[in-house]
């Protein structure tokens, strides 16, 4: 393809400047189109933004006067409370005067009756003090009395000890030992009521007095049952079983204070029974038995 050329004359002038000149002010114009638009945009801009901070403005505005309102309302609320409370102070201070002053008043009329009440304790405590001891004067001298009185019974009683001793010892000396029913030489007999008290009084045996009457049934007298079979008054005798460790001994024609010998398990010391009334149908005597058992040799 053929490319155009075209001569120029070097000698002549070309004249490009209208067209140059046609292009910048397109680009000129189009330039200031553009910051116009820029400008309406901005003003667009500028005025949207207008009327946002005055909305915001209007709203805080609002909101400010909202909480003022709600301060004032708060602060209306807490001096009305400030205020109250004063009064309730006032009050209380009011009944805490009241009330100390009836306490003090109180506990002065009470320290009052209380000093009354120890006044009136120690005078009854020292009436009665002074008359206790005008009683108390009057039983020593009555007490003296009854010393002298009772050192004379005493010496009284120190004689009639010595003679009850003496009375004992005479008893016992008249006792007699016999030998009993199976050869065994007995211990003392007595033969009435004082010389069993006087062989009570020696200690050395347990005596159990009996009324033994004659039945058919057999009559418990210390753990030894006794049935009395006969009886002759004229001539003191009697007759009686002795039943024992399920063991019947019979004792036939015994006398009056004689001792009736026997013996029980776990004993080497007989036993021994002494009657001393016999009448019709009935005997009277006691039963002595060693105080220490021991078995049998």
């Amino acid at each position: 393809m053929a490319e155009n050329i075209i001569l120029t004359n070097p000698n002549e002038t070309t004249e490009p400047a209208p067209r140059r000149f046609g292009i910048g002010t397109a680009a000129l114009f189009a330039a200031l189109a553009a910051l116009g638009g820029i400008n309406v945009y901005l003003l667009t801009q500028n005025s949207a933004l207008r009327r946002e901070v005055h909305a915001f403005k209007q709203m805080t505005q609002s909101e400010i006067a909202a909480l003022q309102e709600r301060a004032a309302q708060q602060e209306a609320i807490v001096r009305q409370s400030m205020e109250t409370l004063h009064v309730q102070v006032q009050a209380t201070e009011g009944a805490a005067k009241t009330a100390a002053e009836r306490a003090r008043t109180s506990a002065q009329k009470h320290a009052e009756q209380l000093a009354q009440r120890l006044t009136d304790l120690q005078k009854k405590q020292s009436q009665e003090f002074a008359s206790r001891l005008t009683e108390i004067k009057q039983e020593s001298a009555s007490n003296a009395d009854k010393v002298s009185g009772l050192a004379s019974d005493v010496g009284s009683v120190k004689t009639d000890v010595a003679h009850t001793k003496s009375t004992l010892e005479q008893t016992i000396s008249e006792l007699k030992s016999v030998r009993g029913d199976l050869g065994v030489q007995s211990g003392l007999i007595a033969t009435n009521a004082k010389e069993l008290a006087a062989l009570r009084e020696l200690g050395e045996r347990n005596y159990f007095e009996f009324t033994l009457k004659r039945s058919k049934t057999p009559q418990k007298v210390a753990g030894v049952a006794l049935l009395l079979r006969k009886t002759d008054p004229k001539r003191n005798k009697f007759s009686l079983d002795l039943i024992a460790d399920d063991r019947t001994v019979e004792k036939k024609d015994k006398y009056t204070n004689e001792p009736v010998q026997f013996y029980v398990n776990g004993t080497r010391v007989p036993l021994e029974i002494v009657v001393n009334q016999v009448s019709k149908d009935e005997v009277m005597g006691y039963l002595a038995a060693p105080k220490v058992e021991s078995a049998r040799r």
